[in-house]
């Protein structure tokens, strides 16, 4: 496997030979001091570039950072079209052979200075006209746990225990795939959620859990780790039923904990157990 200083020469060592690229900015966790450092981070990269169209019209010029194992374009892609605030960039996620990863963006030179400003976590390797203004030191305070509002924590709750009710619905009638989606749709994410902003509060709302929350446990008490664990389920319902209540006594506890921290009430949710429970009186009966 190449080096990360054998990656970072090649990279730029691409850009310094080719007179379109005007200036290079890496981003992510390799720029991180809160993330140790293995051999499955990702270099995230922006070439800031001339013609980025010189570049798209003919992609074989990324063969050059090596044999690759795929690659994707997703600002070339029909299912999934990119956003409009991507107008004007275009990436190549591409993974080699060696199990490096460099996801490369191009960017125009005009958005140079705005695409530097919107991540602190930046750093720039490389300028070749004095095109982006000095950045401050890389820092994750982009990343951290926010506090929430009284009306964001309550937010939380009312999504979490309405989209927990289709999941109970879903498990009634059978339909796995749908209760499944609710499940680790948008109940997972309130519950992952809440969990950050008990991680906020306790650390004073200083550390960032990471992207769907990968940090999590390294700011979660073993005891509080094993009930998320449970709140995972395989494909049988009555395993299912087990993970919907593991993960609303969870949600109740947390939710609470923060808003008792934060001295801000939230609405009774125990009409919302009852109806769960009597739901799962109903299909434990039905297969009876």
């Amino acid at each position: 496997m190449r080096t990360e200083k054998e990656m970072l020469h090649l990279i730029l060592r691409t850009a310094e030979e080719d007179e379109r690229i005007r200036a290079v900015m890496m981003n992510g966790s390799r720029v991180n001091l809160h993330v140790p450092k293995d051999q499955y981070q990702d270099y995230d990269v922006v070439y800031f570039v001339s013609e980025v169209e010189s570049f798209t019209c003919d992609h074989a010029w990324v063969d050059g950072f090596g044999k690759r194992i795929m690659m994707q374009m997703p600002d070339a892609m029909t299912l999934f079209p990119p956003d409009l605030e991507r107008q004007g960039l275009f990436s190549y996620l591409m993974l080699f052979e060696d199990g490096n990863r460099i996801d490369l963006t191009l960017a125009p030179i005009e958005t140079a200075n705005e695409l530097a400003k919107q991540d602190r976590l930046s750093i720039i390797l490389l300028d070749k006209e004095g095109l982006i203004d000095p950045l401050p030191p890389a820092e994750d305070t982009d990343y951290l746990v926010k506090k929430p509002s009284g009306e964001e924590l309550n937010d939380c709750a009312n999504e979490f225990w309405w989209c927990m009710t289709n999941v109970a619905k879903g498990l009634c009638r059978k339909e796995l795939p749908y209760a499944k989606s609710m499940m680790e749709g948008p109940v997972r994410e309130m519950l992952l959620l809440a969990m950050s902003w008990r991680v906020g509060v306790e650390t004073h709302f200083t550390v960032s859990i990471g992207k769907f929350g990968k940090y999590l446990q390294r700011y979660t008490s073993e005891e509080l780790w094993e009930k998320w664990l449970k709140t995972y389920a395989d494909g049988q319902i009555d395993h299912m039923w087990e993970a919907l209540f593991t993960s609303c006594a969870l949600f109740k506890e947390v939710s609470q904990n923060i808003a008792e921290q934060l001295g801000n009430p939230l609405e009774d949710e125990e009409k919302v157990l009852v109806y769960l429970k009597e739901l799962g009186r109903q299909s434990k009966k039905a297969e009876q």
